[in-house]
């Protein structure tokens, strides 16, 4: 045990450059995974993401921590579901432990028409390959028996089940992008709030 003691940095801190090929405002999950996707998909490593605070202390660390894919528009479903293959692998990516737990999403209905509208949800996410199931009170019972099933101001009447959403630890997530963006070459300076912007005659 070491008392919380020789901890290794898990980024760096250098001074800015002069330059820059790429300046991302806001170190956040964002900011960072923007640099780090610059860097391993287009080679583009002289980057520097500003951040006026410290790293996860704005939006990134009052998240709600779900991860899932259970969107029932077309729009969606893509997107989200990229998401989610993102979040599976990103730990072995990324190597480090950002706390991902597929441990499933539920989302419960009170009424017919919420259950309706749940199974068009869930048929929507299975025609695009996503996995969905759609359990009847019994089923919700059997996975969830805390649950107050009595005395509900809403009954519950059943319920739609992703398997593979869960959750996250967001503050760990910029950690670890920041922790591969600079091992990547990837400057990250925390403290360095941005007030403006100078342009000149070609914008």
């Amino acid at each position: 045990m070491r008392g919380h003691k020789g901890w290794e940095e898990q980024w760096s801190s250098p001074e800015p450059k002069k330059e820059y090929d790429v300046i991302i405002v806001g170190a956040g999950g964002h900011g960072l995974a923007t640099a780090y996707y610059l860097a391993t998909v287009h080679g583009i490593t002289n980057v520097a993401v500003l951040e006026k605070g410290w790293l996860g202390g704005g939006n990134t660390g009052r998240n709600t921590t779900i991860i899932r894919s259970n969107y029932g528009l077309p729009g969606n479903t893509g997107f989200y579901e990229l998401s989610m293959k993102l979040w599976e692998r990103m730990e072995q990516d990324l190597n480090y432990n950002t706390m991902v737990s597929q441990r499933g999403v539920i989302n419960l209905y009170h009424s017919d028409a919420q259950r309706d509208a749940y199974a068009r949800r869930g048929n929507t996410m299975r025609i695009n390959g996503i996995d969905a199931e759609l359990l009847d009170l019994a089923a919700v019972k059997k996975m969830m028996p805390f649950l107050n099933f009595d005395n509900a101001r809403f009954p519950v009447q059943g319920g739609l089940l992703q398997r593979r959403g869960g959750t996250a630890r967001h503050d760990a997530v910029v950690w670890g992008y920041a922790h591969a963006a600079s091992a990547l070459g990837v400057d990250i300076i925390q403290n360095c709030e941005v007030t403006g912007f100078s342009r000149d005659a070609n914008g």
